[in-house]
């Protein structure tokens, strides 16, 4: 089992920049891939990053430049830069852990973008 929190969301004017950041219960280094997702209202839930535990980063293509996933193994933690950050990047945004036992997820941060 793996549980994942959530932290650094909040309300910021477009052109801005948060930093989310994802806590695991465990080691990250069971972890195989870590990701953020995002969800808008009335939208299905879409991939923001992932990254692995080589370090390897894959990127939705609205995200890249923008957006940058890092992850620190000795505070078994998840960020999530984000910049130059747009009214359409309101959304709930959801760490996951992709395991071989399945898919775990945190309880998401609100990230409110204002033009």
């Amino acid at each position: 089992q793996v549980q994942l929190v959530e932290s650094g969301g909040g309300l910021v004017q477009a052109g801005g920049s948060l930093r989310l950041s994802c806590a695991t219960s465990v080691s990250i280094f069971s972890i195989g891939v870590m990701g953020w997702y995002r969800q808008a209202p009335g939208k299905q839930r879409e991939l923001v990053a992932l990254i692995t535990s080589s370090g390897t980063t894959t990127y939705a293509d609205s995200m890249k430049g923008r957006f940058t996933i890092s992850r620190d193994n000795a505070k078994n933690t998840v960020y999530l830069q984000m910049n130059s950050l747009k009214p359409e990047d309101t959304a709930v945004y959801y760490c996951a852990a992709l395991t071989g036992d399945g898919t775990y997820w945190g309880q998401g941060t609100q990230v409110t973008v204002s033009s």
